[in-house]
């Protein structure tokens, strides 16, 4: 399902550019964007997780300079029967983590200065376990696609609203004015749209596979909870990108109404209720 999900993701994103290249140059435009499409497509498999990676400027760590961490990430990852993912920092105040890769034997663990801060070493332990689930569950591959065509996607909508400002659609008639127009108005949807493809069922399995790894469902709860405090007390802006924030443990986006309903993250409260269910029943 996932290699389907990651077919899919990629077929639109191409659909897309080919299709604002038509409006924009005709057949040329296609073309052009077909070779684009393919670059994109091309770099987001081998790629997006290193321009995830760069993205927060995180800094890759061994048992040299970061033993404690190091050696828990080895332990959860034998534990998790997983090649050893590379380990990063991320030079952020705000805690939170993240995994990426396209495969178990490509994947990487990322942590923020602040989480290493804020949580006790069995919740620390308890964070690394989830991302080592997405890592088992082959999850990370479809998150990290989704955030680098996410990207590619807003980056359309600018070049669409340009586009429109400046005319460039009158070439394909009125009507491809309009369509640049509502491109320019929905692009952003879009993204959003290609975000929430990403089930929130992943979080839960990941929640459950870090209980499995642990033997301590509470361990999670704990840490999710503080993340969450953490989050409604000091915004995580340099985290704060909606094109990425799909990977994080915890979602680092705040907002209202609308943003509870397009999120990517199940609620904090039902992720503790059901940790807390698992310590109860075993289950």
């Amino acid at each position: 399902m996932n290699h389907f999900k990651t077919f899919l993701l990629l077929t639109i994103l191409a659909g897309v550019l080919m299709a604002i290249g038509y409006f924009l140059g005709g057949t040329g435009g296609v073309i052009i964007a077909l070779v684009l499409a393919i670059a994109i497509n091309f770099s987001s498999w081998y790629y997006s997780d290193k321009i995830v990676l760069s993205m927060y400027k995180a800094q890759e760590v061994d048992d040299k300079n970061a033993p404690e961490l190091y050696r828990m990430v080895h332990d959860l990852s034998q534990e998790a029967e997983i090649p050893m993912p590379k380990v990063y920092i991320v030079p952020s105040n705000s805690p939170n983590a993240f995994a990426t890769g396209r495969d178990p034997e490509h994947a990487a663990v990322a942590v923020t200065q602040g989480i290493l801060k804020v949580l006790q070493p069995e919740e620390l332990k308890a964070v690394i376990a989830h991302e080592l689930g997405h890592v088992k569950n082959r999850d990370s591959l479809i998150m990290t696609i989704a955030a680098t065509i996410a990207a590619a996607v807003g980056f359309i909508a600018y070049i669409a609203r340009f586009a429109a400002i400046f005319g460039l659609g009158d070439r394909r008639g009125g009507g491809g004015l309009f369509v640049l127009l509502a491109w320019a108005i929905i692009g952003p949807l879009i993204a959003t749209i290609i975000q929430l493809t990403i089930s929130r069922t992943r979080e839960y399995g990941a929640d459950r596979a870090a209980a499995e790894f642990t033997r301590n469902p509470l361990a999670l709860a704990s840490a999710l909870k503080k993340i969450s405090g953490y989050a409604e007390a000091y915004p995580q802006q340099d985290l704060a990108n909606p094109s990425t924030a799909h990977m994080w443990i915890a979602s680092p986006l705040s907002g209202g109404f609308l943003r509870s309903i397009f999120s990517t993250h199940p609620p904090i409260a039902e992720r503790v209720k059901r940790l807390e269910k698992m310590a109860e029943t075993g289950n």
